[in-house]
């Protein structure tokens, strides 16, 4: 098989899209759009990869990494220009190189795929993918001669009338034997309304020069739909969101509403997982089968164990256990560790703190920098008072203990195994295990006393 390559067109900063970020470093389902083009096409295994930067170079290539040589563009003077910048690394190498735009994130592995195989059989020097457009504007226009073939490419700028009323659009996706593909960029004129070098030029050289030049037509148009404001990115983002639900309902998850449910890329959800309108579940989140995520649930890079269920509540940076009850309104922050069949209740939050088997925080608490054993009762509007000021501090509660309401637990402290703290105690000492421990001052009536204070606000 011949040697592949491909060049990704990433210079450009993306004016229309009216922001400070880089226009290919714009999200889509959580990842940057040029992530989603080079993860796919690592799929194909190309034997190079080189990404043209140019506005936001450093930045752009932060994201990149290693995934991709970077080659800079200094001026921004056309795709034909910009192509030409790998001229260096590849002009002299046999092969197959696709360019892609980098701001095309829908498309997938699957079409690149399909694209080189058709260029390489229909032995061609130039293969252009196309999509038919319900409405072109914007796009190139691809026009065929009265054999169908492609005659040539238009720009929206330079397009006649008759040219805009084409619905079949170029993508800017191409194949090109690579040694043609540098020689003819040698040939491309600037002389355009925008007085610019145009990639598709490369076509119209190679077609005068009687050499074979193909179109492979996608039959799905949304996914090489490019990316140039926020609009465009807001349907990017609704045929992301669809793909990635659909591969899940499709692997045995249960999605009561579709399009009210986001889920990132990332995430690996086993079959016979229920998820409720409004959730969201993101990052490296495993959830292991019939658990039970939502309503208006969001998880992110957590691990959710087997039949949990979290409702109405937040869970971030966390393992959760098996048979845990979370929610509703519960807030598990990073660094939690939820055991089996434990329970978080309603507004209760959780960081950095462990909780062990079978233990339960029910109610209006907050448990931060703890480590709580096996079957212990935290009762209502407890607090782990772990801050001073200046450092943090750990509150150790051993197991079968029992935490009364309305207990502030001042760290460092201990509760020992199986002790009891009375309800309204400020715990500042060590309570030894098998204990009751009291702290608050004996309660003292003063009968009459309220009629003294009434008669008084009298006066």
């Amino acid at each position: 098989m011949a040697k592949r390559y491909a060049i990704i067109l990433a210079a450009g900063q993306g004016t229309r899209m009216k922001s400070k970020l880089y226009k290919v470093l714009h999200p889509v389902a959580g990842r940057p759009m040029v992530q989603h083009v080079i993860g796919q096409l690592n799929e194909v295994n190309p034997d190079e990869m080189v990404t043209i930067v140019g506005h936001g170079a450093d930045q752009v290539a932060a994201y990149i990494g290693d995934d991709s040589q970077l080659v800079l563009q200094k001026e921004q003077l056309g795709t034909g220009h910009a192509v030409l910048q790998a001229e260096d690394l590849l002009k002299d190498k046999d092969g197959t190189t696709i360019v892609v735009c980098g701001d095309t994130p829908l498309i997938t592995s699957e079409t690149y795929r399909t694209l080189f195989e058709h260029h390489e059989q229909e032995g061609a020097k130039a293969t252009i993918l196309t999509a038919k457009a319900l409405n072109p504007a914007g796009y190139g226009r691809v026009i065929r001669d009265e054999r169908n073939e492609v005659e040539r490419i238009v720009e929206q700028k330079d397009a006649t009338a008759y040219e805009r009323s084409v619905d079949e659009i170029n993508t800017g996706t191409y194949c090109f034997d690579n040694k043609v593909l540098f020689e003819a960029l040698q040939h491309v004129s600037n002389d355009n309304v925008q007085g610019e070098y145009y990639l598709p030029d490369v076509i119209e050289i190679l077609q005068n020069r009687g050499e074979k030049v193909s179109a492979f037509q996608t039959l799905d148009f949304e996914e090489t739909m490019g990316i140039n404001d926020r609009k465009a990115l807001a349907r990017a983002e609704k045929v992301m969101k669809r793909r990635i639900n659909e591969k899940h309902m499709q692997n045995g998850v249960t999605l009561i509403d579709p399009d009210n449910t986001y889920i990132g890329l990332d995430a690996v959800i086993e079959p016979d997982v229920l998820v409720h309108p409004g959730s969201m579940i993101t990052g490296e989140t495993i959830i292991k089968s019939d658990a039970e995520i939502g309503p208006y649930s969001e998880v992110d890079n957590c691990f959710i164990g087997e039949s949990t269920v979290i409702r109405h509540s937040v869970a971030r940076d966390s393992r959760i256990g098996d048979s845990v009850k979370i929610g509703p309104y519960a807030h598990i922050r990073p660094d939690a560790s939820i055991g089996n069949e434990a329970k978080i209740g309603n507004f209760v939050e959780v960081k950095k703190a462990s909780l062990g088997d079978k233990s339960k925080v029910s109610h209006l608490s907050y448990i931060g920098d703890a480590e709580i054993g096996s079957n212990v009762n935290v009762g209502c509007g407890t607090i782990t008072v772990n801050y001073d000021g200046k450092n943090k501090y750990l509150t150790t509660i051993e197991d079968r203990a029992f935490i009364g309401c309305n207990s502030n637990l001042v760290a460092p402290v201990t509760v020992g195994e199986g002790s009891y703290v009375a309800a309204g105690s400020t715990i500042t000492e060590d309570v030894p295990g098998d204990s009751l421990s009291i702290a608050r001052t004996r309660q003292t009536n003063k009968e009459g006393y309220a009629s003294r204070i009434k008669n008084q606000k009298k006066d």
